[in-house]
């Protein structure tokens, strides 16, 4: 096994793990942001439209950190820095 195809392993398993980690913070804040607007809708059913609009904007502001870990990922496996090292030349 050449020192590319041990690198292009490696990173392409590194690069899973980043996902899964990357993925965990905004999953477990989605999750908590949900429960803690179905509580204050059941506290106060009558705030219901400012409620739901703050929720999806924190939804969307805690998505495009999940979507940040994904890009990062996928240059980091098509345009690896490390590559230039290995190649002759």
């Amino acid at each position: 096994m050449s020192s590319m195809d041990l690198l292009v392993i490696v990173s392409t398993a590194v690069a899973l793990l980043a996902i899964a980690i990357g993925v965990i913070g905004p999953a477990i804040a989605m999750g908590r942001s949900i429960t803690q607007a179905l509580d204050a809708l059941a506290r106060q059913p009558e705030a219901e439209k400012s409620i739901m609009r703050t929720l999806f904007i924190g939804l969307a502001m805690i998505e495009s950190l999940a979507i940040y870990v994904l890009v990062v990922v996928l240059i980091v496996l098509f345009r690896n820095p490390l590559i230039e090292y290995l190649l002759p030349g």
